[in-house]
């Protein structure tokens, strides 16, 4: 993989320069990416993804925009047929923040469309006979491709944790609204949530850092205090992801951390049990027109998934909202004796087939209350595909976040 961390020092220190980093990128780009199927569009070499040779802390760095994130220079199809070909005249402002760095967006990646649970063609790097997972596929496999050592992509559900697991790579989902949703397709403006995919955590951290002016890579409590949660009430992980669970437990006490387990208040089951209704009445609106105009371009699982919403009353969508609110108000009392808290990040490795993205049921809970969630790579499962662990910090702690992840990734390297 491509580490974002080691072409910007290499930069620095002029052993490459921004011009060459972005040909690496487009190397390998040429040749990996008609096994792997991560771009939906990729820029000209000059002209399309301006912003190229900018000054800036990321010059040099290629990076993989989901496309439903809007692109003045590129098309955005958001992964359907109703969208094809459409220019959008202005960026994204996560895009503009990313061009006001120095880096260049250097292609669209797939996406499931309209980022929900129908799968793209994209094969996860890993092993091409199995899901890449969703929504945001293209951005993970890109990363996990060695294609680009950063990517934009959005959490709903599951979207961004997920596939980070299942590819084996970094990521975070960050607190609510930290990365601005100016410009990107809305599905549930309540759960929306723009996110990072880099090779490990150091790389996710400086991201975020340069991209929001926050200072992500600073001071944490020490030693970190960490929590295991088994999120009962989202049903059994595979034995791959048990087993992984287990595995970073030892792996903390083996480098003297001690990992205790920790109980969730009532309210979190309750706030993960009404996700759905949130999500369904919310992308009843936000994708109204396409249901009313273009009903018979939708595929098949969003289109159920509309028809369903149809019913969802506006009493409904209030009482979801206020459970949610309560579990939000709750999670305060969870992180009262321990920093961050370990949990799955997916149920276990990634499924075989291109039928099914997989399942959000242990990210759900966290995308509602907000929290900043960090995928960390570096186990696997019985048949060596990637399994990630979920690090989870309270809500505008994406600092402690990181630095969790980062301790947790280096035990497990070790």
């Amino acid at each position: 993989m491509l580490s974002l961390v080691d072409l910007l020092n290499r930069i620095r220190s002029g052993a490459l320069t921004p011009d060459a980093a972005l040909g690496l990128a487009r190397a390998a780009i040429a040749e990996r990416e008609g096994r792997i199927g991560a771009f939906a569009h990729l820029a000209e070499d000059r002209g399309e993804g301006a912003g190229e040779g900018v000054p800036g802390p990321l010059s040099g760095i290629a990076v993989g925009v989901k496309d439903i994130i809007d692109t003045a220079d590129m098309p955005t199809a958001m992964g359907s047929p109703i969208y094809d070909g459409w220019r959008p005249r202005a960026d994204a402002a996560i895009v503009s923040a990313l061009r006001r760095a120095g880096a260049t967006p250097i292609g669209k990646t797939t996406t499931t469309p309209f980022a929900f649970l129908d799968p793209t063609a994209t094969r996860n790097p890993r092993n091409p006979e199995h899901t890449p997972g969703g929504s945001s596929a293209g951005s993970a496999a890109a990363v996990a491709a060695g294609m680009v050592p950063l990517a934009l992509g959005t959490q709903t559900g599951g979207s961004v944790i997920r596939p980070a697991s299942f590819c084996g790579v970094a990521a975070i989902k960050p607190s609510f609204r930290l990365i601005p949703t100016v410009g990107v397709k809305c599905f549930s403006w309540t759960l929306d949530t723009v996110g990072l995919f880099a090779a490990t955590v150091p790389d996710v951290a400086l991201a975020l850092e340069l991209l929001t002016g926050r200072p992500m890579r600073a001071a944490a409590p020490e030693p970190i205090r960490f929590g295991v949660v088994m999120q009962d009430f989202a049903g059994d992980p595979d034995r791959d992801g048990a087993a992984a669970l287990e595995e970073t437990v030892r792996a903390l006490q083996a480098v003297g951390i001690e990992a205790r387990p920790v109980a969730l208040p009532a309210s979190m089951a309750e706030a993960w049990a009404v996700h759905p209704v949130i999500q369904s009445f919310e992308a009843r609106a936000a994708l109204a027109w396409e249901y009313d105009h273009r009903r018979d371009d939708l595929p098949p699982l969003l289109r159920a998934e509309l028809e369903a919403a149809q019913g969802v009353t506006a009493a409904e969508y209030d009482a979801a909202r206020s459970v949610a609110n309560r579990a939000r108000r709750d999670a305060k009392s969870v992180f009262a004796e321990v920093d961050a808290i370990i949990t799955y990040a997916a149920p276990g490795e990634a499924p075989h087939g291109l039928g099914s993205t997989g399942q959000a049921r242990f990210n759900r809970l966290w995308t509602l209350l907000g929290t900043p969630c960090v995928n960390v790579p570096g186990l696997r499962g019985a048949s060596g595909l990637p399994v990630g662990i979920q690090v989870v910090a309270p809500f505008a702690r994406d600092h402690v976040a990181l630095a969790a992840a980062a301790r947790l990734e280096r035990a497990l390297s070790s």
